[in-house]
């Protein structure tokens, strides 16, 4: 009975209401490492890790992913920058899903849809913010019937030369280069010929 007596009068035992642990920085480290962690969710090559070294067969850390759930609330869900790690949060609560995790081709795949949906997210987001057009009347007057076109008579192909002399039609050369100089001798296209020529020749 004194011992009983003694430890309600020492508050430095354990079982004292009196002595409770007191967070150094009122649990900011805690929720910066908790924080840190649903955030490494996001990766799925991370959950294989965790699926291939058999953390999920571990009760305690099945019972701390269902502890985790709370970052799913608005006011700690402003917080996170990577918001898949909420749905695959969410998706390892399902024992299924734990288990198929363990293979690299669902690894794979997780990581594909992962990806898909981020190249695709901002266009599918656009068609359901932006306005669509308004539907057109469904009681429009009938359009008038197009006045017959009469067909256009040919043209009379006329030279090169003549179109060109008459200023119609712009000449394909940029500085007005005079006729029949068009390939000078330094132009590539006949300098390459000349030398096969010249091989052939010796």
């Amino acid at each position: 009975m004194a011992s009983f007596e003694e430890a309600e009068n020492n508050p430095e035992t354990p079982s004292s209401p009196k002595k409770i642990y007191k967070d150094p920085d009122d649990g900011r480290q805690r929720f910066l490492l908790e924080l840190e962690f649903v955030q490494c969710l996001a990766n799925p090559t991370y959950i294989h890790y965790l699926a291939q070294n058999r953390y999920f067969e571990d009760e305690a850390f099945i019972g701390y992913l269902k502890y985790l759930l709370y970052w799913q609330r608005p006011e700690y869900m402003k917080f996170i920058m990577y918001p898949h790690c909420l749905y695959f949060l969410e998706l390892l609560q399902n024992a299924n899903f734990r288990n198929a995790m363990a293979h690299p081709g669902n690894k794979e795949l997780a990581h594909r849809q992962q990806f898909f949906f981020w190249k695709n997210y901002r266009n599918n987001r656009l068609k359901h913010i932006l306005p669509r057009p308004l539907p057109e009347p469904a009681a429009a007057p009938p359009a008038p019937a197009p006045a017959p076109v009469q067909p256009v008579p040919p043209v009379p192909a006329a030279p090169l030369g003549m179109l060109a002399a008459s200023g119609a039609v712009p000449s394909p050369m940029p500085y007005g280069m005079p006729p029949g100089s068009a390939f000078g001798k330094s132009d590539i296209r006949s300098s390459g010929n000349e030398r096969r020529k010249r091989k052939k020749e010796v």
